[in-house]
């Protein structure tokens, strides 16, 4: 995959397999228009298919990470239809995050709000800057923020999410740390050393085991105990005959680093 423009989002990969995705509507805060959700649509899709790819941040220009949907544009065509197809295709884009096979990791600054706060809560992991302010502020309008609910419920504690989503008020970064939508908070000046330092130590991994774990963490939440530990217990099985595990394995027994092929 090489480096892209498009006038949506903005691709990056580098030698590592590290692939930044930079949301690049800044005069309109990043506001999830149809134009970005295609673009965003189409990174994930060759992101889906690189075998090459280790990690992926998603990042944004200008003053804000993500302000939701496009309220102009949606308001230009007021048909339950088109408002179906719309959320529709923003519930696909954000699944396609979740069942990506490596990590995803918003990096977050300015605000984050309805359906960009949902995104911060779809990736695996989030940084935020301090300065970073986190909203699901439909309901301001009077449009409840059903689909960011989803994800934001998933994220924080039952009444913290509910909470935000009745008042429609904004938490701060670390508030967002604490009721665990973002993982970690760096000064605004050190926002992208603390995204590499998570980066860092998720490339140094397995790609293989880092898949299968991905995948069996989303697939156990949506299930009961027992179908869970089976379903671990498999996971654990399959990923202890690749190659990478063996290796590791042996290493720790020999006191030595493993020698990955990665």
């Amino acid at each position: 995959m090489n480096d892209t423009a498009s006038p949506f989002v903005l691709t990056a990969h580098d030698a590592r397999g590290v692939v930044t995705l930079t949301l690049n509507r800044p005069a309109s805060f990043n506001a999830l228009s149809e134009g970005m959700l295609g673009a965003l649509e189409a990174a994930l899709g060759n992101i889906a298919t690189d075998e090459t790819v280790r990690a992926v941040v998603i990042a944004a220009e200008g003053k804000a990470f993500c302000a939701g949907h496009d309220l102009k544009e949606m308001r230009a065509e007021p048909s339950i239809g088109y408002y179906q197809r719309l959320f529709e295709r923003c519930g696909a884009m954000m699944l396609s995050i979740q069942r990506l096979p490596v990590p995803v990791i918003a990096r977050v600054h300015g605000i984050a709000t309805a359906a960009g706060c949902q995104l911060v809560a779809v990736c695996d992991l989030a940084v935020a800057s301090s300065d970073a302010r986190f909203a699901v502020s439909g309901v301001n309008v009077g449009l409840f923020c059903a689909t960011p609910s989803v994800t934001l419920s998933r994220n924080l504690g039952r009444k913290e999410a509910f909470e935000m989503l009745v008042t429609g008020e904004f938490i701060s970064a670390e508030e967002a740390r604490e009721k665990g939508l973002v993982n970690r908070v760096a000064a605004p000046a050190e926002l992208d050393d603390a995204v590499e330092a998570l980066v860092a130590s998720i490339v140094a991994k397995p790609r293989k085991a880092l898949a299968l774990g991905k995948a069996l963490f989303y697939r156990q939440l949506e299930t009961g105990i027992e179908t869970a530990l089976a379903d671990a217990s498999q996971t654990m099985a399959c990923n202890m005959m690749d190659e990478s595990a063996l290796e590791g394995v042996q290493a720790f027994i020999e006191k030595r680093p493993p020698d990955w092929k990665r």
